[in-house]
């Protein structure tokens, strides 16, 4: 029973929960936002928020590129901190140009910003031992 407390039946080190953290993400950010554009893309290139001003196709294919690709490529750890910087820059500018530093009412941009300190953190620490970059 100390043990169950102490929690010590969980493996120690942080590979484990960089782990976790690149299959969370990876994942999520994937099947939330990375199919929904894969699959919409010709629908949602026409009203693509346009914040940097480089055109709302470009702008819409960055995105992509950031959600699907990127997601993926988290996930499975591979090339996973070039993978987190291109999502933490997208997900910076959907928090900061779109949703407004908004982070709380209507509109709010809490999901970019657990996106881009997810991402921040796999770019700063790495993936960990548990990743084809690690192998």
């Amino acid at each position: 029973m100390k043990n169950f407390f102490r929690l010590s039946f969980l493996p120690r080190g942080y590979d484990f929960a960089l782990l976790i953290l690149r299959l969370w993400i990876g994942f999520s950010l994937f099947l939330k936002h990375g199919w929904e554009k894969l699959i919409g893309f010709t629908q949602m290139t026409a009203h693509f928020p346009d914040p940097i001003h480089i055109g709302p196709v470009p702008s819409f294919a960055f995105a992509l590129l950031s959600d699907a690709i990127c997601s993926l490529l988290l996930f499975f750890g591979l090339a996973a901190r070039w993978a987190a910087l291109i999502i933490a820059i997208n997900t910076g500018v959907a928090f900061a140009l779109v949703h407004k530093f908004r982070f709380f009412g209507t509109g709010n941009g809490e999901m970019p910003w657990i996106y881009f300190a997810a991402a921040m953190t796999v770019f700063i620490a790495g993936p960990g031992r548990f990743s084809f970059d690690g192998k």
